[in-house]
């Protein structure tokens, strides 16, 4: 009989408060070319909640133990697996991508490529919050080339993927950096993570960006909802600009003015994490520990809950309006 672990898990899909169970599996074995960590911090992201709850997702498993990202300690590698050895820091992404081991257990299992090392100065419910929002900000950002001397627009600059996004735009090399935020705590946070320009998300948006930069636009934009920001984006983009988008839930099939586009040979680039190229996720994880390294960084833990509590996490995600990440705790 295999040692065992604490775990939350569902057996069907459903809100947080019915189908989430806490109890005891077996611990996993790392399979070949994996790595298993024991897990100190679980980041939930609206992407897990919506999993579980069964929206625009199926039952992927018989049984999942949800959450994707988190951090913790190295404990044992599967045959071949490279990378971080036993008794490593680490953080991890995509656990519950393809798997139905995530992190909200004491041990989970990924393959070595989703493991990066967390430096001794990151606490674990810091390393948690990387995961999916600072690799997505990360795709948003690079894979259309280096940022030096190039204007950069953050839409949701409050949020977890946008704050990540101002932080990494800075470190990348953005002549200018501005983002978008609704006035209180998301405009400060914002502000913290390093936007050169602020712009209240009530203002006119697209005046107020030809304003700042002189009527040049900007040539990057970061997209939270590329439907319902689409009059925004598509009038502050300068020639041969990109809009790189990971959501869009204002209008999920929204049309634009393909010639409009095309004239000034805007590209629209879509990002979704877990199918992007490996090498460029391989390069977003050396570029985030680089970043990580060089300095103090601003990581926003929204709250953070047992494990046992973890369908309270869910909870408070689906309210919204939470700063930053809500963490999970399996050694509490």
């Amino acid at each position: 009989m295999p040692p065992e672990m604490r775990a939350v898990f569902y057996d069907r899909q459903g809100p947080a408060a019915e189908v989430l169970q806490f109890g005891d599996l077996p611990r996993p074995e790392p399979g070949v070319g994996e790595v298993r960590v024991g897990l100190l911090a679980s980041g939930v992201n609206p992407a897990d909640c919506k999993r579980r709850a069964g929206q625009g997702y199926g039952m992927e498993f018989p049984r999942v133990v949800p959450n994707s990202d988190g951090a913790g300690v190295v404990d044992a590698l599967g045959p071949g697996a490279d990378g971080a050895p036993p008794g490593s820091r680490v953080w991890l992404y995509n656990a519950q991508r393809g798997r139905p081991f995530g992190t909200a257990a004491e041990f989970t299992c990924v393959p070595a490529d989703c493991v990066s090392p967390l430096p001794d100065d990151v606490p674990f419910e810091a390393g948690a919050c990387l995961g999916i929002p600072a690799m997505t900000a990360h795709r948003c950002l690079f894979a259309d080339g280096p940022l030096t001397g190039l204007n950069v627009l953050v839409t949701g600059g409050g949020g977890a993927v946008g704050n990540y996004a101002v932080q990494l735009a800075r470190w990348g090399g953005a002549a200018l950096v501005l983002a978008t935020a609704r006035a209180g705590w998301q405009a400060e946070d914002a502000r913290a993570a390093g936007a050169h320009v602020v712009i209240d998300r009530g203002e006119d948006v697209a005046a107020r960006v030809r304003e700042v930069t002189d009527g040049r636009g900007v040539d990057r934009v970061v997209e939270v909802d590329f439907g319902g920001n689409a009059a925004v984006w598509s009038a502050v983009l300068a020639n041969n600009g990109v809009v790189a988008a990971y959501a869009s839930g204002g209008d999920p099939a929204p049309s634009v003015a393909f010639s409009a586009l095309m004239r000034r040979n805007i590209t629209v680039r879509t990002v979704m994490l877990n199918n992007a190229p490996l090498a460029a996720r391989r390069r977003a994880q050396a570029d985030i520990v680089a970043w990580l390294r060089e300095g103090p960084r601003l990581h926003r833990i929204a709250g953070s809950f047992p494990l046992a509590e973890t369908a309270a996490a869910h909870a408070a995600v689906e309210a919204g309006g939470k700063r930053g990440t809500v963490v999970v705790l399996p050694g509490e």
